[in-house]
């Protein structure tokens, strides 16, 4: 009999702390940003990936504020659980699955680390690893990833509880929902998730299913395709052979030296599915419904970086791999999902337990197509698309009961809708056009008709909608000091022109309105407008928001002195903020003001000073100043908890105190051939070593 039931869980964590208050206002983009492709993409469907690209986080604000600790943290997690199996979710993050186990064989299926640390590898910045994460949207990790979402009890044909994840994505203004079932009897976890696009255009659909598996000596990820293309984060993807590649077997992980995806080339036709085994021939089993076709392997690789980076994220003793399902080929690309398409398709995860002679038997056709084989007798494709076919009207069936609370914006969303006395979106077809939110493309639209299945309870509603629901209810932001944190962003078009509507009117023409419609014009791309704006705020009130973000524009235009003026005004404000000090100190870097770097060093709040980020400016300051051993002791003494995925910034500072070390000792200048010397022949610290690339 299946069973649904909210519990605690509780795990040794980092505490991942609050939002950060500036908005993310990235630079122009990278010109090989095209270079993860499929290389058989035409010129045309390069162009509606570049279209449906989303740069930088926002409406959404940076979760940057975690930290290092291990203490013991209570997390609410919903237990879907029959006879056989029981499946655990995490619903203050994600709703991740966390635990799939196998009650008759007692074994975890997926990977658990020894501890939840976040980490700088997500497109908000905060991840962590383990478990199933459901990526939506938009690539680099999804907005929700941690954060929570809601949770309903849904009743299925049969009476049997289902539990349903959903949520609003801010990104394109559309839903999501996962239904979560396990029949009566069965060592089976379905999840059927859902994807609406509510505009009247095509819109940009992204969906990966990122299953992390233990990583182990003699575990083979076996999956049905010859092809694949791997991308090792340098220069761009090639179609290769599977599995030997250089004389390396990579379907097994702990042979792979370096970093890298694998996105692998299912044949038409052939069922998508994918799993890990072990040497015996047991693990996981992912398969899905036609429509999920993409399957990747991802690796840290088993070089220092590599190792770093797994003890970074799990603790020491743990590793992990990546197992993934996608809609695309490749991980870097979109799908055209046409205006008002609902899509939904079903995953199976099972455990697989095949012939280990077989499995790891020198013959690679032979082994997929045993696994294959064992996988049709344990679920074959038919019966898993007739059970997609069967559930589609659960999809719609209204909750029983609300489990879990996630974010009010889709609660916020629905009062949008609702203005001028129009009904909510859920009640009628199509709203008109005061709706109008973006597509990929730009174009406002009106938003077809929500689901009964999705409910966004009024409750929800909290302090970061409160002042958008005052613009909606009253034509103005409220006033507060600029000393206070300016709130959560909103960018797209309807709450855009809201705001330009408020500014002509005395009640809303202040500092904090004119300061997000900077935001807003930035996120449009539209630089003048927004430098404008912010121009705009400060002559209302001066604020350290205004001044920040006009440094970031200089910035990024290449005015490096002008910017770092402007950060100093900036900071001046609010010197307790270490986001804002942090990026002041780079500022200064940049523009090679190491006197002034030094003098607002000393400035700082003891509290501020202490933070890893600020803890490798001063490093960098004393490098610069000829105290080398000063900033190796910051060295040792650091804990970045930010560290970014794919960042060189420790070892490339470490390497540049040991140039000048061996300059000065030889009394020779720093020029190329010293500095390919040093890293040829010197070793940094594993501890301060998160190079993906190097073996």
């Amino acid at each position: 009999m299946t069973e649904l039931c909210i519990e605690n869980y509780t795990i040794p964590a980092s505490v991942l702390g609050g939002k950060n208050p500036l908005p993310d206002l990235p630079g122009p983009p990278a010109p090989d940003a095209t270079s993860a492709f499929d290389p058989n993409m035409t010129e045309a469907e390069r162009a509606f990936q570049k279209a449906a690209e989303v740069r930088g986080c926002l409406p959404y604000r940076i979760q940057d504020a975690y930290d290092r600790s291990e203490a013991p943290r209570p997390l609410r997690a919903a237990v879907l659980e029959n006879e056989r199996l029981r499946a655990t979710f995490l619903l203050e993050l994600g709703g991740r699955l966390w635990s799939l186990y196998h009650k008759a064989r007692r074994r975890e299926l997926l990977y658990q680390p020894k501890v939840l640390h976040f980490a700088n590898v997500a497109l908000r910045n905060a991840w962590f690893a383990g478990g199933v994460e459901w990526n939506v949207a938009v690539r680099g990790h999804a907005a929700y990833t941690c954060s929570p979402v809601f949770a309903s009890r849904v009743a299925a044909g049969d009476g049997s509880p289902v539990l349903r994840l959903y949520e609003f994505d801010r990104f394109r203004c559309f839903l999501f929902q996962i239904d979560f079932l396990m029949p009566d009897g069965e060592a089976m976890l379905l999840v059927r998730p859902r994807l609406l696009n509510p505009h009247a255009d095509t819109a940009a659909a992204y969906w990966w299913s990122n299953i992390a598996v233990e990583e182990a000596a003699g575990h083979r990820v076996v999956v049905p395709a010859d092809r694949a293309y791997p991308y090792g984060y340098q220069g761009r993807m090639e179609e290769v052979a599977v599995p030997v590649r250089d004389g390396i077997d990579t379907s097994y992980p702990t042979r792979i030296p370096t970093a890298r995806d694998c996105f692998y080339r299912i044949p038409p036709g052939n069922r998508p599915w994918i799993a890990s085994l072990d040497g015996g021939g047991a693990g996981l089993v992912h398969a899905s419904t036609a429509r999920l076709k993409g399957r990747k392997l991802f690796v840290w690789g088993m070089g220092p970086g590599g190792r770093r980076w797994q003890q970074h994220l799990g603790g020491r003793g743990t590793a992990y791999v990546e197992i993934q399902g996608g809609l695309a080929r490749t991980q870097s690309e979109y799908v055209s999902m046409p205006a008002r398409a609902d899509w939904s398709w079903t995953e199976a995860y099972m455990l697989m337990e095949a012939d280990p002679a077989v499995v790891h038997g020198a013959d690679w056709t032979a082994s997929h197509r045993h696994v294959q084989e064992r996988l049709d007798a344990l679920l074959p494709q038919t019966r898993l698309e007739a059970l997609h076919g069967e559930t589609a009207a659960l999809a719609d069936r209204r909750p029983e009961e609300i489990l879990f609370r996630g974010s009010g914006w889709g609660a916020l969303d629905e009062r949008l809708l609702g203005w001028h006395g129009h009904a909510p979106l859920r009640d009628r077809a199509l709203s008109d056009a005061t709706h109008g939110h973006p597509t990929a493309g730009g174009r406002a639209t009106p938003a077809a008709q929500w689901p009964a299945g999705i409910v966004f309870e009024e409750a929800s509603l909290g302090e970061d909608q409160a002042p958008w629901l005052a613009l909606l209810d009253k034509g103005a932001l409220p006033r507060h000091d600029p000393a206070q944190a300016p709130g959560a962003w909103m960018t797209a078009a309807p709450w855009r022109r809201r705001l330009a509507e408020s500014a002509r009117t005395p009640a809303g023409d202040h500092w904090l309105t004119w300061l997000h419609l900077g935001v807003a014009a930035h996120r449009a791309g539209e630089m003048a407008e927004a430098a404008e704006a912010w121009r705009k705020s400060l002559a209302r009130q001066p604020s350290a928001w205004a001044y920040r973000n006009l440094a970031v524009l200089a910035r990024h235009q290449g005015r490096a002195g002008e910017a770092a003026d402007l950060y100093l005004r900036a900071a001046e404000l609010k010197p307790d903020l270490p986001e804002l000090q942090t990026e002041c100190g780079r500022a200064l870097t940049e523009a090679g003001r190491f006197a002034d770097l030094d003098r607002w060093l000393n400035g700082l709040p003891q509290a501020v000073r202490r933070s890893g980020r600020i803890e490798m400016l001063a490093a960098r300051a004393a490098t610069e100043r000829g105290d080398l051993a000063g900033a190796e002791a910051i060295l040792e003494r650091i804990e970045l908890a930010d560290v970014r995925e794919g960042e060189i910034a420790l070892t490339d500072l470490w390497f540049s105190i040991q140039e000048k070390r061996l300059a000065a000792a030889e009394g020779v200048p720093i020029d190329d051939a010293l500095k390919e010397r040093v890293r040829r022949t010197l070793k940094p610290p594993k501890r301060l070593d998160y190079r993906m690339s190097q073996a």
